[in-house]
């Protein structure tokens, strides 16, 4: 229950971060709850990235924020290069 909560957490703070650094338009998701999904899908791409292809252990709290702001980031930038196309 405890490591749930912690994703959620991580999820929220690396989701919110990402969408200061590309806030994005007005046709973005937005709130609490696309948010923290943001930031949890970016935490399962770098976890995947980190632990299959480069076979790191996971960084801790800070670390995971990073890696999953990382993500996030990727997330948004490919999402606002697929809907520049349309």
């Amino acid at each position: 229950m405890f490591h749930l909560l912690g994703y959620l957490i991580v999820g929220f703070i690396a989701g919110a971060l990402a969408k200061m650094v590309m806030p994005g338009d007005k046709f973005e998701p937005k709130g609490c709850l696309m948010t923290t999904l943001l930031g949890c899908a970016g935490a399962m791409i770098v976890g995947f990235v980190m632990h299959t292809v480069l076979r790191e252990p996971p960084g801790g709290f800070f670390g995971s924020i990073i890696g999953a702001t990382l993500g996030a980031i990727l997330i948004l930038w490919v999402y606002g290069k697929s809907q520049s196309r349309s």
